[in-house]
């Protein structure tokens, strides 16, 4: 029967995988966790939960958003060490107060000081990475025909605080419906050209996004390839992994092949729920068992389908070897 077209992809997809060297002893993929929709639990609540599922990373809310707000640095760093886990990045908030692209300098004065702000506590973490958006969530429609060029002039503002931190840049696309550019990898990439400095040259890909915006998501992580610093995970429902539709195995085996179980790249899950607004969850009173079996139940269900995929690899390169 000839196959669908996303099948094909599919296909494409996993013979550049099984076509690439991957010993037993390799290194797994780098599993973090996104805590921002952990909403106002304590940190340390948060830490903690990762730890009893054995996610050594935390991609951390970028809360600096004045000069006495967010997290203490040396708070966060005593609360992630008490408990194994490290810091994989930040994830930046972009709103329309503090847009790279809007029309107000006032307004994109502020964007560039939430990102010193976010840059120093990252560097104080260790922090690999920081999420920036090139412009607001939540604000689809376009503010005219220069919001690209503008965007792209402030954020070298910082560019090389990126450099000399040695912390990565990591540019978000977003679906059209929340952001009004900026929507695929191939236009995260044109971003990143027009920026041409050295200090903004990375990629954060987020599946929920990709549904919407690319045609197949697995070819997509093979075109953003070295780029590519972070994936933010959710299943086709925007819940845990493995409560929904999502061809996890064919996301695995485009992230091997890109080599991304290489120090420095992560595997983010953010499994925000259904519906068109997640922000509310940010500020909210969370559910503290639905959190911890959100976490247990896409933790789990990743690992498993990474050892799946790997046992595959590994039995294809055993035939071929006996052939």
């Amino acid at each position: 029967m000839k196959q669908q077209r996303f099948e094909t992809f599919n296909q494409q997809v996993a013979d550049r995988f099984h076509a690439i060297e991957l010993n037993d002893d390799a290194s797994p993929l780098a599993l973090s966790w996104s805590n921002w929709g952990f909403g106002i639990e304590p940190l340390e609540v948060s830490v903690k939960r990762l730890a009893v599922a054995k996610i050594k990373w935390i991609e951390l809310h970028g809360n600096h958003y004045g000069a006495n707000l967010g997290y203490r640095p040396q708070e966060t760093s005593r609360i992630l060490a008490d408990h194994g886990v490290a810091c994989s990045g930040i994830c930046g908030m972009f709103s329309a107060e503090n847009d790279l692209s809007s029309p107000s300098g006032v307004v994109r004065q502020r964007a560039v000081d939430y990102l010193h702000r976010t840059l120093d506590f990252a560097a104080e973490i260790k922090a690999h990475y920081i999420l920036v958006v090139p412009g607001a969530v939540g604000r689809p429609k376009a503010y005219d025909a220069s919001e690209f060029e503008r965007s792209v002039d402030t954020v070298r503002l910082v560019a090389d605080r990126f450099s000399a931190l040695k912390i990565k840049a990591a540019i978000e696309p977003i679906r059209c419906a929340e952001t009004s550019f900026c929507h695929t990898i191939t236009d995260a990439q044109n971003y990143l050209k027009a920026v041409n400095h050295p200090g903004i040259g990375h990629i954060n890909g987020d599946v929920y996004h990709m549904q919407s915006e690319e045609s197949h998501i697995g070819l997509a992580i093979l075109q953003a390839g070295e780029q590519l610093a972070n994936l933010h995970l959710a299943d086709s429902n925007r819940c845990a992994l493995g409560d929904g539709a999502m061809d996890l195995d064919t996301l695995i085996r485009a992230l091997y092949t890109i080599g991304f179980n290489r120090p420095g790249c992560f595997c983010t899950p953010e499994p925000l729920g259904p519906g068109g607004d997640p922000y509310p969850a940010m500020h909210g009173k969370p559910d503290t068992a639905l959190l911890d079996a959100l976490v247990h139940t896409s933790a789990q269900y990743f690992r498993e389908r990474e050892a799946v995929v790997r046992a595959e690899h590994a039995a294809l390169c055993h035939d071929s070897t006996i052939a």
